[in-house]
């Protein structure tokens, strides 16, 4: 998989700690709060870089970090 991609926050839920991020690809990518930067809160619509990694579901964002302005 590639290093490093951008994409924008599909939708994410902080009471269950999870959501969905479209790469720029147009694949959905599974994000969970624990693969999120320090300090990331991520909010629908937010424009991020992340790392495409294989999950145990499917393809899933690790290292994700809004992306700065």
């Amino acid at each position: 998989m590639e290093d490093k991609m951008e994409g924008k926050v599909k939708w994410f839920n902080r009471m269950k700690e999870y959501g969905f991020i479209t790469g720029t690809d147009g694949k959905d990518y599974f994000v969970h709060v624990k693969d999120l930067t320090e300090g990331t809160q991520l909010e629908e619509g937010s424009d991020v870089t992340f790392e495409p990694a294989e999950g145990d579901k499917g393809i899933k964002a690790t290292k994700v970090a809004l992306k700065a302005a």
